[in-house]
């Protein structure tokens, strides 16, 4: 099995690729009223303007050089955010400074985040590809035919979730479930044991250290493109979209985004 680990390089080869995508999606004639299923009561519009407060939000603290927990905690769609076309305009200038800022940015540089990672500026690089990859998904599917996130990103989106979103208490699904989930990707040589500790969270078990002998006592396996397996823990798609094995209801523990 491989191990895919991203860096600064991938993640803004990826942004440079996702936010275009979204980008022409969004600006389609029409588009910004489209309702977007992904996102319930969203409409396009509301993608953009949040895409963009986002991006301006990561902007604000990524650079500082220290780790102490920002003024503004979250991204905030203020009145300011413009509507309508205007919408559009802004959007390309705050992307055009994120790209800019990040760019610059030394991934080694101490920076706050709200994982159990480490306090360093990757971790937007990697953040930024991924949240940009994810509504860019939701911005096709509302305008036409969704693209699949590209296997190797998507391997990292699976591992940020697993490793970020999920063990710093963003679930979307039952906490109280225990058991042993496997996750494998299909397209690409990759899976992952997830052990679910019921109220104490989640542990991600390091596959590099298993032997053939281990018996990670899995109770639900779930298989598909790495596409797929990011798009339903971001509950873009339903889990029945993978093969799934054993106690399917353990993967709804899974949910976040």
């Amino acid at each position: 099995m491989t191990r895919w680990h991203g860096n600064k390089e991938f993640w803004i080869s990826a942004l440079r690729s996702e936010a275009p995508a979204f980008r022409q999606a969004a600006g389609q004639p029409g588009a910004l009223a489209a309702t977007v299923p992904s996102c319930p009561g969203w409409t396009v519009e509301d993608l953009v303007r949040h895409l963009g407060a986002v991006y301006r939000w990561v902007r604000s603290h990524a650079s500082r050089g220290v780790t102490s927990r920002p003024e503004q905690p979250r991204p905030v769609v203020d009145d300011d955010v413009p509507t309508g076309p205007a919408a559009l305009t802004w959007w390309d200038d705050e992307y055009s400074a994120l790209l800019t800022m990040l760019d610059r940015l030394d991934p080694e540089m101490p920076a706050w985040n709200w994982a159990p990672q480490p306090k360093k500026a990757a971790f937007w690089h990697r953040r930024m590809a991924h949240e940009t990859a994810v509504h860019r998904w939701d911005a096709q599917m509302a305008t036409g035919l969704a693209e699949p996130v590209e296997a190797k990103l998507a391997v990292d989106g699976v591992a940020e979730a697993l490793d970020s979103w999920l063990p710093a208490g963003r679930r979307r699904g039952p906490t109280d479930r225990l058991g042993v989930v496997q996750l494998a990707a299909t397209d690409i040589d990759q899976e992952w044991f997830v052990r679910l500790r019921g109220e104490a969270g989640i542990a991600l078990l390091d596959t590099a250290t298993l032997l053939d002998t281990a018996d990670p006592r899995a109770r639900a396996l779930a298989r598909g493109t790495a596409s797929d397996l990011l798009l339903a823990l971001y509950g873009r798609v339903p889990f029945d979209v993978l093969e799934v094995t054993g106690d399917v209801t353990l993967l709804e523990s899974l949910r976040t985004g």
